[in-house]
């Protein structure tokens, strides 16, 4: 009797629907499934391998079938796509990630434990919490516009300009009706500073307890927050051949649109991980930015590049770099050494 050995399924908050198939690909059945039902249906199936797009509530799904024995692959939702047929809608959707995970060259992503993914919460937490304090600055700039004042940008002016919101000439000169608004935002602001500030300090705390980390931090460029998002959220080391493939799997590897032997590259793919990326090219920045001003070391790859190409070009290119330096770390567990500059 033939047997299903791959399961496709297509993930959703209340319905689901898994597609089996046999080891030659053939359909043995197409179930739609509610959220009560699906771990007892797989409960009863034979172990076999469940494929599921990395989507939201993937790791925990994964992790649940993987305690029943199957094993289970994650599969880009990008590298699905490709086998959707025609229309779309939940069984072709299970269908064509069950036709994915069958194919040899297939790339999966790695299931995620809860421990790694409570750590990583802290830096999306704290991305949400700098992203609301720039709507808000960002609210009360466009909002005084309208009554004629020009708000400095930065960081650094917010404070300044609270000052003058409260007592200074800007509060005085803004109508009754609209004080109390832009005091509500300013201490929204001061709220959001408070919490970012709780939340820097307990990534430090992270940072200085853990050996990764720790030794991440000797790369120039990256401090708490990088390094402890490095530990949290990429997958092992080893999960890459070579530092160029994690590279890409961050996205900071040129786009390729290559066609009759002949090589073409663009700008970087930004295909991969957009925290860890976004980290990478600030830190990139900051060391790009500080040797510009006191001068690279003589005969440095890092001087080379600052007398003929664009700063910003250089800063994306030194964040390549990094995330190869990052993964030789990782792989070999040693800590950073700087490289000798080449004799003149």
């Amino acid at each position: 009797m033939t047997e299903v050995t791959t399961i496709g399924l297509d993930i959703a908050k209340h319905v689901f629907h898994a597609h089996g198939a046999d080891g030659a690909g053939r359909a043995m059945f197409s179930r739609r499934l509610t959220r009560a039902k699906l771990l007892a249906f797989f409960a009863a199936q034979p172990r076999c391998l469940v494929a599921l797009e990395a989507c939201g509530g993937a790791h925990h799904w994964a992790r649940e079938l993987q305690a029943m024995g199957h094993e289970v692959r994650l599969i880009p939702p990008a590298y699905v796509k490709p086998f959707v047929k025609r229309h779309k809608n939940d069984a072709v959707d299970a269908e064509a990630i069950c036709e994915a995970a069958q194919r040899p060259s297939m790339r999966f992503v790695a299931v995620k434990t809860e421990a790694q993914q409570a750590a990583a919460l802290v830096f999306r937490t704290r991305d949400l919490a700098v992203k609301q304090r720039t709507q808000i600055a960002n609210a009360i700039r466009g909002h005084l516009t309208e009554y004629g004042w020009v708000a400095p940008k930065g960081a650094a002016s917010l404070a300044l300009l609270a000052d003058l919101l409260d007592d200074g000439e800007i509060g005085q000169a803004l109508p009754e009706a609209a004080r109390p608004m832009f005091a509500m935002m300013v201490d929204m602001l001061a709220q959001l500073d408070e919490r970012i500030g709780v939340l820097d300090k307990e990534i430090t705390r992270r940072a200085r307890e853990d050996e990764v980390a720790r030794r991440l931090m000797t790369i120039p460029g990256i401090g708490p927050i990088t390094a402890t998002a490095i530990a949290a959220i990429a997958p092992p080391a080893e999960t890459f051949d070579k530092g160029r493939d994690f590279a890409a799997w961050l996205g900071l590897v040129p786009k390729q649109m290559s066609t009759g032997g002949k090589q073409k590259l663009g700008a970087i793919s930004r295909m991969g991980e957009r925290t860890l990326r976004r980290l990478l090219i600030i830190g990139a920045s900051a060391v790009v930015l500080q040797e510009s001003k006191r001068g690279a070391p003589a005969g440095s790859w890092l001087e080379g590049m600052l007398a003929r190409k664009p700063r910003m070009l250089v800063t994306v290119a030194l964040a390549n770099k990094m995330a190869h330096t990052v993964w030789a770390l990782l792989v070999k567990q040693e800590d950073y050494r700087a490289p000798v500059p080449a004799a003149a």
